[in-house]
């Protein structure tokens, strides 16, 4: 029986499968890094807000803690954006007749808050408390870095669910003392191993990566 192909066609065969082969790899490498990129997760990305507040010029400037305008984040899930009347404390004397801050004094006026643009915003199938967090040892500044740098404020971190986990596995290495949670500029001590040591049995803090802790 004559040979229906040329040989030629096991030589292509083989081509144009590991060609397949190398061209899936090569897209799912490109989606993944995609997909950990800033564009895709928004880190570093300003995001266009009423009123440009800047965390910069309130906490390093002024030195105003950050449970003064987040006033639920010691007790509840939410850490809580303030009302337009924590701002007016300062600005009906400060700044009073700034344009800039004429939607907070029109806020103010009309009791409608101010609505901002959220920069940390988890999926709503994640499930997050920032109390739980403060009281196991865990800084503002492993989630939402260094705002009191920020002029305006940007995302830190990708707040990915391998970013979260990267944690979760081994959160002793994040702890610090409760007394030192909202402090931006803390630096660990000489014996920062057997503080971390001290503070996990103090806080009882543990390895947690079973899905229901965030997925309820």
């Amino acid at each position: 029986m004559p040979q229906v192909f040329h040989p030629s066609t096991n030589t292509i065969s083989r081509v144009s499968i590991f060609g397949a082969l190398f061209f899936l790899i090569a897209f799912l490498a490109v989606v993944a890094a995609l997909d950990r990129s800033s564009y895709w997760t928004r880190e570093t990305l300003v995001r266009e807000q009423p009123v440009p507040f800047s965390h910069d010029h309130h906490v390093a400037a002024l030195g105003i803690d950050c449970r003064y305008c987040h006033t639920t984040v010691e007790d509840a899930a939410f850490a809580g954006i303030p009302p337009t009347a924590t701002c007016m404390n300062c600005h009906s004397q400060i700044w009073a007749d700034s344009p800039m801050l004429e939607p907070v004094r029109e806020s103010f006026r009309s009791g409608r808050p101010i609505r901002w643009v959220r920069v940390h915003d988890l999926p709503d199938f994640v499930y997050f408390d920032h109390s739980i967090h403060v009281r196991k040892g865990i800084g503002c500044v492993e989630c939402h870095g260094r705002v009191d740098r920020m002029p305006l404020i940007a995302r830190a971190e990708s707040m990915q669910m391998e970013w979260c986990l990267r944690c979760h596995r081994d959160p002793i290495k994040r702890l610090r003392p409760r007394s030192e949670i909202f402090n931006m500029s803390w630096r660990e001590p000489q014996n920062a191993d057997e503080l971390r040591e001290s503070l996990a049995r103090d806080y009882d803090v543990a390895s947690l990566t079973d899905c229901t802790t965030c997925h309820r």
